[in-house]
């Protein structure tokens, strides 16, 4: 799977490349890179290993290793080049004790000297490590097995480099969300989206109210338990990817209700899919109490620091349909429906600040005048997003941006070629500081991108060839120069 993925990322191997780099075939495309000579290396198949000294009892750097090692291993042997062997990676972290969070230092050194068999890989961290064997990995010439005599210098132009899967609407197994993850590293993306529930189904398995998945999700076979999600934010973090999950609400939320009495607005005729409940009803004390202990546990299981938390598309009719929500807000002085969200989502971000995680929310809630924290991040996914961008970093938000980038869109054209290289063209043409009028400053608080491949379309039989190499057009605009 990894060297079919990493054939399909190379058949993209002159994006972003300029002047004598056309045939350098890295994606994304390095910040810096000097040809040295014109000799090329062979690989030594038999003798070839990748060492680092001290550090090969480290989780991350030993299974790192292990996969490339796995990776070239699979090459056939090739006529001894002239300019003779490469024998070793010898990998150097400078800061080993950093932990995966996003914006931790990827940067990394490699140096394939022709005149030395053994390869320098030089990084801050285990993280720039994962990064620069990737490139390593790439510049690899299946053809004849040699390197070229490069010196390369490279690190990421946005700490947030992001891909979402959808796992509500489709169910995606363990084994396909690893071959995402897999095809993420190799674009060099950084966090996986986990937008692992919505209204068709609850698959997360919660220890704490095991009944939303018993009655929300698809079947019991279609689940997520600890074991599960820990094993994908373990095979996350040797790819130096950082999980965030998502638990958008207080919309998006009907496999919820079927699991927890009260806790979705009663309107019926009005709700969600026309059925009878909509979103969560602020009026019930005990749906906060709820949040606060699903929210302890999602925090306590993923470990990145990050839950993105929603807040999207919340349909103002079903809470305008009820009766007893509406004496309700009389009683609390709330004039509208407005005012209404913003009382919900002042709680659930006093639920979170508690719990001393850090957190993401779709547009709406800026868009919406909503009273929110100042260390809030706002996820653009709308149209006439440079002006968004524009005002929220204005405001003093930070910002992610996903509007150009949806991935799942399925195009018009029955050729499949011409809406690729159509696509092609407009997902590389988008420059998330093309805002007008942002001065340097309100322009860093754009943190970087997101692509997005909503699960109503794909399946684990058809999100690998949906998302790649499309993806690693994404990355290379965040990872790589302007």
């Amino acid at each position: 799977v990894a060297a079919t993925m990493l054939l399909l990322l190379l058949s993209l191997l002159t994006v972003g490349a300029c002047g004598s780099f056309n045939i350098l075939p890295v994606v994304p495309f390095p910040q810096e890179a000097e040809m040295i000579s014109t000799a090329r290396r062979s690989l030594n198949l038999e003798e070839f290993r990748i060492t680092a000294d001290h550090l090969r009892e480290d989780k991350v750097i030993s299974t790192t290793i292990s996969r490339y090692e796995h990776y070239f291993s699979r090459f056939k042997r090739r006529p001894v080049s002239p300019d003779g062997y490469i024998t070793e990676v010898n990998l150097i972290v400078e800061d080993p004790e950093a932990q995966l969070h996003i914006g931790v230092n990827e940067s990394y050194t490699l140096n394939i000297d022709p005149e030395s068999p053994i390869v320098k890989l030089v990084a801050n961290t285990r993280f720039g490590v994962v990064r620069g064997l990737e490139t390593f990995y790439q510049l690899y010439n299946i053809t004849d097995g040699t390197f070229p005599s490069v010196k390369i210098k490279d690190y990421p132009r946005f700490d947030y480099r992001g891909f979402l899967i959808d796992t509500s609407r489709h169910f995606l197994p363990v084994e396909t969300i690893e071959k995402v993850i897999t095809g993420m590293a190799m674009s060099k993306l950084n966090v996986l989206h986990w937008h692992i529930v919505d209204d068709p189904s609850f698959p997360y398995y919660s220890p704490t109210f095991p009944s939303l998945a018993e009655k929300g999700a698809y079947d019991m076979n279609h689940v997520y338990r600890i074991s599960d999600i820990l094993q994908v934010i373990s095979f996350a973090e040797n790819h130096g990817i950082v999980v965030v999950p998502e638990f958008d609400t207080p919309g998006h939320t009907l496999s919820w209700g079927k699991g927890l009495e009260n806790f979705l607005t009663s309107c019926p005729g009005l709700g969600t899919f026309g059925g009878d409940y909509g979103p969560i009803n602020p009026s019930v004390e005990s749906n906060f109490k709820v949040l606060q202990k699903l929210f302890a546990e999602v925090s306590s299981l993923f470990p990145g620091g990050f839950v993105h938390l929603g807040g999207d598309e919340v349909p103002f009719d079903c809470w305008a349909a009820n009766k007893d929500l509406g004496a309700w807000m009389k009683q609390q002085g709330i004039g509208n429906f407005n005012d209404l969200e913003s009382y919900y989502e002042e709680r659930l971000l006093d639920i979170v600040h508690h719990l001393n995680i850090s957190y993401v929310v779709w547009e709406e809630i800026f868009n919406n005048d909503l009273l929110i924290q100042p260390d809030t991040i706002i996820h653009v996914w709308k149209g006439n997003w440079e002006a968004t961008m524009g005002k929220v970093i204005k405001a003093g938000y930070k910002t992610i941006l996903s509007s150009p980038w949806y991935l799942n869109y399925i195009g018009s054209s029955k050729d499949f070629e011409l809406e690729f290289e159509f696509n092609w063209q407009k997902y590389y043409k988008v420059e998330p500081y093309k805002i007008p009028g942002a001065t340097p400053e309100e322009l860093s608080r754009v943190i970087g991108g997101e692509a997005c491949m909503w699960g109503e379309f794909v399946d684990a039989t058809n999100i690998l060839s949906r998302s790649f190499p499309v993806a690693s057009i994404v990355a290379e605009r965040l990872w790589s120069s302007e």
